[in-house]
């Protein structure tokens, strides 16, 4: 399993407007072949950044399969316009 990691630095005042286009944008990820899961958590200390985490069967799930998808270019055009800056998103594995 990989676990996708971004954190999401929303611009502030537009925290309400990305939860409900983050809403829209959900089952677009989840309908992808090799998700697994999904968490998205907000920031105590600030508000305006929260914590997307994704779990997929394979890397390429996320790297070729869902981002070389048309449900992507629909994620892109909901969600890319709240960031500043982008995220930085990485890949991570369990370890024993």
């Amino acid at each position: 399993m990989i676990r996708e990691h971004a954190i999401l630095p929303v611009r502030p005042g537009r925290e309400d407007a990305f939860l409900a286009a983050f809403q829209t944008a959900r089952p677009l990820i989840e309908s992808r072949p090799g998700f697994r899961g999904l968490s998205l958590s907000r920031s105590v200390e600030n508000p305006s950044t929260f914590l997307l985490l994704v779990d997929w069967e394979r890397l390429e799930d996320h790297t070729e399969g869902f981002r070389g998808s048309p449900e992507y270019a629909d994620w892109r055009a909901l969600l890319h316009s709240f960031y500043d800056p982008f995220p930085e998103v990485q890949h991570f594995i369990s370890v024993p």
